[in-house]
Parts: structure tokens; sequence; C-alpha cells
């Protein structure tokens, strides 16, 4: 099975606003970027948007090491989702789940893979972090 990176960050000008997602695949010495944006969404939904879109470009079921600034898409992937889909998409404190048709999505593109999740600070030099940042960045402000 394939060892893969995959880095990603969201942005929201206004949040909500106009929004854009960065993601990086490597594998090896391969690097492939993504991007893409929304006219009017939020921080966490292109945070989680990326993550989607970097699994969907996968072509086989693969280790993935997803690396990301957001503590919402890791936490929800590494914590949270095993219980919401067990309570009926409902949070700790019985309310609907956030962003489900997104989560949803989420657990259909990855269920091929090996996933583990891995909070990386933001803005603080981290090299595929910072660019993923810059490609959301402009997504978004093509939209503005």
């Amino acid at each position: 099975m394939k060892k893969i990176h995959l880095f990603s960050d969201g942005s929201s000008l206004g949040n909500p606003g106009p929004g854009g997602w960065g993601t990086i695949l490597r594998y090896k010495n391969a690097i492939k970027e993504l991007s893409g944006g929304a006219p009017n969404t939020t921080n966490n939904i292109m945070e989680l948007t990326g993550v989607v879109e970097g699994l969907k470009a996968l072509k086989e079921p693969c280790n993935i090491e997803i690396v990301s600034d957001s503590k919402y898409v890791v936490q929800g992937i590494n914590e949270w989702l095993v219980n919401w889909e067990k309570n009926n998409w409902k949070t700790a404190s019985k309310s609907p789940v956030k962003n489900l048709e997104l989560w949803q999505e989420y657990l259909k593109v990855s269920r091929q893979h090996q996933i583990n999740a891995i909070w990386v600070k933001g803005h603080a030099g981290h090299e595929e972090n910072e660019r993923c940042d810059i490609l959301a960045k402009n997504e978004a402000q093509k939209l503005k």
C-alpha cells in the first residue's frame, strides 16, 4: 500500500464569505497541488473540502497521513467521527453535526484508505502547510 502525505488548508474571507482550499499530495518525491474555492462558505468547510478533494484524487487504496492546521478536521477524523456516526449524526451535546453532508462525503472517499490525521500549528513555518495556505487564499481572492 502506497504511503501518501496529504497536506491541506482552507481559507474564508469573512467566514462566511469567499473561500478557498489548497491541498498537496506527496508520494515519495512526486508532488501534486490541487485547489479550489466557493463564493459563500466558511473556513471549516474549506478546511474539510481540501481533505475530501485530496482523497478523491487518489486512484487506489493508500496509507495516508493527513496534515492540517485545522483542529476541527483533525479531531473530527481522529476522535469525533466514529461517535457522530454511531449517534445518528449528533454531537456529544446532542446537537446535529455541522457540515453533515461534507463529513459523509469524507467517510465515503476515505473508507478504502488507512488514515492518520496530524495537527500542525498554522503560520509557523511548516513548508507544505504554508504552501497550502497560499493556494487556499489565492482561490478565495479570485472570488472576492
